[in-house]
């Protein structure tokens, strides 16, 4: 999977993932360590987070991949988290924000707000206080990157998922105020950090083809694929990626 161009803009970087236990997690932390980055992941459950984390260290033995128990509905338990890899590693040079749920319904007037209550803490306030942990450490860095992961429903609601698309659009939203912040922060010279949104339709791996082998999952982006376009974000300069939706699927 190598691609040789990410593998040297990745080298020696400090990485944290947010929900590194599920299998874009995975995929990802495999990915980094890879390319050379010290991967930090966090997850809430212990047990998921260690198997993946063991898994990267597995595959890649030169690399170093740790993992955190964090409550990232609990602001200072995430700021405590950005300041003990920025203690241990000597900075931070990316946040890969990886924490998903979705509810849905049948249609529109079937919508349960107790989803959007759900959703609201899921989608968007781990991104809100991962945000605000992290940007500090980023802009310090000289190729600090936010990268949230984002789906096309954001952008094209559908009638049975108002509450998933509505929480996904306002993560989006706060991603692009932290954009706007690294963009003001660069001045005349452009920023140095970025904060990009990377936007599929949604996401397959090999246990969900496994399960339903029959599927066609049409549009879907597979974890590994996702990977791959997460490490490509430090590929680019951060004007080129600051603020900007990198879709994966088709957009609307």
């Amino acid at each position: 999977m190598s691609n040789g161009n990410g593998d040297g803009a990745l080298s020696g970087a400090v990485i944290a993932v947010a929900g590194a236990g599920g299998p874009a997690g995975r995929a990802t932390l495999l990915r980094l360590a890879e390319a050379g980055a010290t991967v930090v992941g966090s997850d809430n459950d212990p047990e998921r987070l260690a198997e993946a984390v063991d898994a990267a260290s597995y595959a890649h033995g030169g690399a170093t991949v740790v993992g955190d128990t964090v409550d990232l509905l609990d602001l200072q338990s995430t700021r405590d988290w950005a300041t003990r890899v920025e203690k241990e590693f000597g900075r931070v040079d990316g946040l890969v924000h990886l924490v998903g749920g979705w509810r849905g319904s049948e249609t529109f007037t079937k919508t349960v707000l107790d989803d959007w209550d759900l959703l609201e803490l899921l989608l968007i306030r781990t991104v809100q206080h991962t945000s605000l942990a992290f940007h500090e450490a980023l802009q310090r860095s000289e190729r600090g990157r936010y990268v949230l992961i984002s789906a096309a429903g954001a952008s094209r609601p559908t009638a049975g998922n108002a509450a998933y698309s509505a929480a996904k659009a306002a993560a989006e939203a706060w991603t692009l105020a932290m954009a706007d912040f690294f963009r003001k922060a660069g001045g005349e010279q452009g920023p140095t950090s970025a904060a990009a949104i990377l936007v599929v339709k949604a996401l397959v791996h090999d246990a969900m083809r496994a399960e339903r082998p029959n599927a066609k999952f049409a549009g879907f982006t597979d974890v590994n694929e996702l990977a791959e376009s997460i490490a490509g974000v430090w590929d680019k300069p951060a004007g080129e990626v600051n603020g900007k939706r990198l879709w994966l699927t088709d957009k609307p």
